[in-house]
């Protein structure tokens, strides 16, 4: 099930995926996700926040993404951290991000640091190979597809680069 709202699109169960139209903002998301990890008396909230460099003249990135082979991927992330006894968030842009903000942050919530500091790496990592995002650069008001820093998408048939 998802609802919608002007600001975002929510993957309602537990809200644990959200999708947010431009640039995060990553300091309303952190409070929210600290709130969250500490009504459920978590020891261990880690975090990571990708943020858009300036570099090869860019003035944004910008994101497409495809919501049900995201929700998947996530979902099957999620049952290997509750395996771990944790719990992962995430946030994510579609659309123009600027130079100097955000466009993903993740999060590990566990009970332990060690299974949040691995866990977080291994999300990481997989994200950027593995995640459904497509990005593009921003020059002059124009996207360009940036086929150079994407990666093929496993098992994505016709989406595949």
């Amino acid at each position: 099930m998802e609802t919608k709202s002007p600001c975002c699109h929510l993957y309602v169960e537990a809200k644990m995926l959200e999708i947010y139209p431009g640039e995060l903002d990553v300091d309303a998301i952190f409070a929210k996700w600290r709130k969250w990890g500490a009504d459920k008396n978590y020891g261990a909230f880690i975090t990571f926040v990708g943020t858009v460099r300036k570099e090869g003249g860019i003035e944004a990135l910008s994101f497409d993404l495809y919501e049900p082979i995201l929700r998947q991927w996530f979902d099957e992330w999620q049952d290997r951290a509750k395996e771990r006894g944790a719990y992962l968030r995430m946030a994510h842009s579609v659309g123009n991000v600027p130079v100097h903000t955000s466009s993903f942050m993740a999060a590990v919530f566990s009970p332990k640091r060690r299974v949040a500091l691995e866990l977080i790496e291994e999300f990481v990592e997989d994200f950027k190979a593995n995640a459904p995002i497509w990005k593009y650069d921003v020059k002059n008001g124009e996207r360009i597809y940036a086929k150079d820093r994407s990666q093929k998408i496993k098992g994505s048939g016709l989406l595949d680069i």
